[in-house]
């Protein structure tokens, strides 16, 4: 259960606070919903409070996770599938988990994979996003700027 002003992470989308919790009517059926501020993009989204498990909405991380997601940008790329698709879907399924360290590996592993071959363009646009959502948490995680979060990015990626 989360409260008004906690800051989390619904995954795809990235992190945000809990501005409000509200009663709706969608469908004809009254739901209670966590309204959701996502910082980039100016963007709201609505929670519904029933399905906050199955969407996997969970606290950002502190800052333990912060280092861990820096060593993770700092490490080295991990074994892809040589087959675009595979490597696609297996990237894919790392970005909807929700799981802020593995978002970081492939934000690392594409960026070093562009750095030596290039990236297709729905590679690039997995690239973007991925790196998006990674940080939208970390600004809230650290309470820093976008700017400051994309330099720290670039500095681990090299």
């Amino acid at each position: 259960m989360f409260n008004i002003g906690d800051k989390v992470v619904y995954p795809m989308h990235g992190a945000g606070v809990i501005e409000a919790i509200e009663e709706k009517e969608v469908l004809g059926q009254k739901q209670k919903y966590y309204i959701m501020k996502l910082p980039i993009g100016e963007m709201k989204v609505m929670v519904p409070m029933d399905n906050v498990e199955e969407v996997g909405l969970r606290e950002i991380i502190d800052d333990d996770g912060v280092s861990k997601v820096v060593e993770v940008l700092k490490g080295d790329k991990s074994k892809m599938s040589t087959n675009w698709n595979r490597r696609y879907r297996a990237n894919m399924e790392k970005i909807r988990s929700g799981d802020i360290f593995e978002v970081a590996e492939v934000v690392r592993n594409l960026a070093i994979r562009d750095a030596e071959k290039g990236l297709s363009t729905g590679e690039r646009k997995m690239l973007d996003n991925a790196r998006q959502i990674l940080i939208s948490e970390l600004v809230l995680a650290q309470d820093s700027t976008e700017e400051q979060v994309e330099e720290l990015l670039d500095e681990c990626l090299g």
